[in-house]
């Protein structure tokens, strides 16, 4: 789509860049929270900057993913937020991150990918216009590590099915941009502690995009392939439970060099949540010009309406009424542990890691209804008795500078959706409209 072969083409068009300014690129925003988005759409429009929100194919399928939201459901959920923030249709560029078998890939190859390929076909039909082809992961009958040209192939697939979606449907509008790649992290942060990470090297770099090449050329997909806008290839960033694994511009020196030889491309960064501003800007520059960020904007989220747990804590007491919000959280989480329970595996820090792993599985369980109603009753509470500035002060400094200032008022979702926004705030100022 043009807003983002525009990104593309004027990231590859800038003059060199020095170690201060912020290069042309584009945040990523992962996530399916109704409060990420929407201030993802509000800093967005402030700055006049379009807003790149995606969906996983873990999150949204067509059988719902874990928000229950088909690409349909997802992209009218999206347009409606867009709309309450006055924001541009025009400026918004729906994506689909990690499409693929992964949501399948128990199954056996064969079934996995007859689901993945409807899936990516919802999603172009849908208005999804920003597609990432992830066939990195091997399904229940297959070897791993999956090897390189049976991923190219079945990106093929993947992309066939985008293309006949595009031309099928009515109104179709521009067609779809592809970002693709084999070294791609773990969706959602790493399982396991980390302690340092292998870069790409440029030679599986460009053996990547000539498998990728080929494959498209041999299917009549010359056309699309002109379209292949980014690569997602390993940094040297990532998190685990507790540490992140942070950016460092001498390891991947070559790695941004192969990319600048390559006409058309940037690179896709992945797992950039909790580097700090001046890594991120650093990875902008570096040609990686989409960054991508998820479990940290929950993060941000979460760590905020603890913070106003705590003030309700001391401010109301116990006795104010409705369920207490961190003790609803923790108890559904150990009632219904299938989303964390692969990933956590050390009991004796099990409870921090439930309230506090940078993996953030807490993330999958907003939308239970015991959480929306402890959610919705804390901020209920704190609306309608608001808490003094000293309780601000002691757990959520920066609103309370912010409430000082006269930035930002002492209201318990404007609390909430400023505490959010600062986890974005670092990527928007790392690239360049």
């Amino acid at each position: 789509m043009k807003l983002m072969l525009d990104i593309v083409r004027r990231h590859k068009q800038a003059a060199p860049l020095n170690d201060h300014s912020p290069a042309v690129g584009i945040p990523s925003v992962c996530s399916a929270h109704p409060v990420v988005i929407a201030a993802t759409l509000r800093e967005c429009a402030a700055l006049g900057r379009p807003a790149l929100i995606e969906a996983t194919s873990n999150q949204v399928n067509q059988d719902g993913g874990y928000t229950g939201m088909t690409p349909v459901d997802f992209r009218r959920f999206v347009l409606a937020l867009a709309a309450a923030e006055g924001v541009d249709p025009g400026l918004l560029i729906l994506g689909g991150d990690h499409l693929g078998p992964n949501a399948w890939r128990k199954l056996p190859a064969a079934q996995a990918m007859a689901k993945a390929e409807v899936m990516v076909a919802r999603y172009v039909a849908a208005g999804f216009r920003k597609i990432h082809l992830d066939c990195s992961m091997s399904c229940a009958d297959d070897p791993v590590p999956l090897p390189e040209p049976e991923i190219a192939a079945r990106a093929v697939r993947l992309c066939l099915a985008a293309e006949h979606a595009w031309r099928d449907t009515p109104d179709r509008g521009e067609p779809p941009v592809y970002v693709i790649g084999t070294e791609v992290p773990v969706p959602g942060g790493a399982h396991e502690d980390l302690d340092d990470l292998a870069v790409t090297s440029p030679q599986a770099a460009g053996a990547t995009l000539a498998l990728h090449r080929e494959a498209f050329a041999g299917a009549g997909l010359d056309a699309a392939f002109e379209r292949v806008i980014a690569m997602v290839v390993q940094p040297g960033v990532e998190f685990d439970h507790h540490k992140v694994i942070d950016y460092r511009p001498e390891k991947a020196r070559a790695l941004s060099a192969f990319i600048e030889t390559q006409p058309g491309l940037v690179f896709e960064a992945h797992s950039t949540d909790y580097q700090t501003p001046q890594r991120l800007a650093q990875l902008a520059r570096d040609h990686f010009a989409i960054l991508k960020v998820g479990p940290g904007a929950t993060f941000a989220l979460r760590e905020t309406l603890w913070g106003l747990a705590a003030i309700e804590r001391e401010w109301l007491g116990r006795q104010a009424g409705g369920d207490d919000l961190i003790e609803t959280v923790l108890g559904v989480m150990r009632a219904e542990p299938g989303h964390w329970q692969p990933y956590y595996q050390d009991p004796a820090r099990l409870t921090v890691d439930l309230a506090y792993s940078l993996s953030d599985r807490i993330r999958y369980y907003w939308t239970h209804p015991a959480v929306q109603r402890a959610c919705a009753g804390l901020l209920d509470r704190l609306e309608h008795s608001p808490p003094p500035l000293t309780l601000l002060s002691q757990f959520l400094p920066r609103q309370y500078d912010a409430v000082r200032d006269g930035r930002l008022r002492n209201r318990p979702a404007e609390l909430l959706r400023y505490g959010t926004a600062q986890s974005l705030r670092p990527y928007l100022h790392a690239c360049a409209a």
